[in-house]
């Protein structure tokens, strides 16, 4: 869990949008399309570490992952919450 003060101060590193915490249904459906080894990161590259935690830009198109409790804020690594189901 981020705190929320730091959540305060975070945003999507391209757009500067603001950063909401992925609700756990999200992410369920963001680590399922991981399982199937389908999943590409804006950069291309596949997704295969399963998200613990995700923060949603603004306009809720795009996923930045939570890996061991640190925000990957890359714009390369997020993920398109268009290709999540």
């Amino acid at each position: 869990m981020i705190d929320p003060k730091f959540l305060e101060i975070l945003c999507c590193p391209e757009s500067r949008q603001p950063l909401v915490p992925a609700d756990a249904d999200l992410l369920k459906r963001v680590n399922d399309q991981i399982d199937t080894g389908r999943l590409l990161n804006r950069g291309g590259q596949p997704v295969t570490r399963r998200c613990e935690g995700g923060l949603v830009r603004g306009d809720r198109q795009y996923l930045y992952p939570i890996c061991q409790g640190i925000p990957v804020l890359l714009a390369d690594e997020a993920i398109s919450l268009a290709a999540v189901d």
